[in-house]
């Protein structure tokens, strides 16, 4: 690593030299022009002399071998428990004997210092996405609470929440029932009183109705393993309207992660985007934020092209 103020450049160093021993001007005279200590010009001369030009340019300040460092056969070791164990530096330590600084350096030196270095599932983002909109529809709930009248503490201060907390009567929440088609984005909310499994019912019927008005028949639909999503008027439901059920892997949202991502871009530019000074004034910018986000918004994975813009050349491909 460069100091990031030298006095000394690889010009001036050369220059110095120069001066010093090719021009022969006195090292206590040199020093006095280049605003440096007698003894940096003398240790820049005695490299020059030694090594030519070659021996004024950067140098790394590593040693050329450290008699401390931690045996290879350890470092092994260490590297070896943490691919199987995938603990962390504390945890290695007491199972090798080992400081557990000494267990960070180690894994710091080989990569592997987080497990988001080192494991995959942590690190490479497995992708995909579909060829036909409709092919495969994420659906989600997301539970919002409720603002009071007048503005919640985002809206108040924080120290309003000791004014309202026990006077109001509970505000409960709101559900968002979302639904991502996973080839185009298009997006689709409805917001209900529950996750109960008419209310996903319900919804799964409103989002094929929606589909539908754009041309699209929805194939699957995928859901997190929920026993609304698994039993009931949700399966009578999807086999009534011939949706095929795909369901999540267990303990794996990632699975899901178009619906989650969509969560959180809702969130970001709609929920919490600005003060509201109450429920109904939030929920009532709900229709022209998704709007917004379906027919304008640019979406990163489709290089800058809004969600209906892909589902509509999609249908069309369809159809030629």
């Amino acid at each position: 690593m460069r100091h990031p103020r030298p006095r000394l450049s690889e010009y001036s160093r050369w220059h110095l030299a120069v001066l010093a021993v090719d021009q022969g001007w006195p090292q206590v005279r040199v020093a006095e022009l280049l605003r440096v200590s007698r003894p940096t010009v003398a240790k820049w001369v005695a490299r020059y002399r030694d090594q030519g030009v070659a021996g004024l340019r950067d140098r790394s300040s590593r040693p050329e071998s450290c008699p401390h460092r931690t045996p290879a056969l350890v470092e092994a070791q260490v590297v070896a428990e943490r691919h199987r164990l995938r603990l962390g530096p504390d945890d290695l330590a007491a199972r090798l004997g080992l400081a557990p600084v000494t267990v960070w350096r180690v894994l710091h030196r080989h990569g592997c210092s987080r497990l988001a270095d080192y494991d995959r599932t942590h690190t490479v983002a497995v992708r995909y996405q579909r060829e036909r909109a409709g092919e495969l529809v994420h659906i989600d709930v997301k539970k919002l609470g409720r603002i009071p009248e007048g503005g919640g503490w985002r809206f108040l201060g924080r120290a309003s929440q000791s004014q309202y907390k026990d006077v109001l009567p509970k505000r409960g929440r709101d559900y968002l029932h979302v639904a991502v088609d996973d080839a185009t984005r298009v997006a689709f909310i409805e917001v209900s009183r529950d996750e109960k499994a008419a209310s996903c019912a319900a919804f799964l019927e409103h989002t094929h109705a929606f589909f539908a008005s754009q041309g699209v028949k929805v194939e699957r639909v995928l859901t997190d393993r929920a026993l609304n999503y698994r039993k009931g008027r949700f399966v009578t439901t999807a086999e009534q309207l011939g949706v095929g059920l795909r369901r999540t892997r267990p303990y794996r949202p990632q699975t899901n992660g178009k619906a989650e991502r969509f969560i959180r871009t809702a969130l970001h530019g709609w929920a919490f985007a600005q003060l509201y000074a109450s429920n109904g004034e939030r929920l009532a910018a709900l229709p022209a934020w998704l709007d917004f986000y379906n027919h304008q918004r640019p979406h990163r994975a489709h290089r800058g092209l809004s969600p209906m813009t892909v589902l509509v050349n999609k249908v069309m491909e369809d159809y030629t």
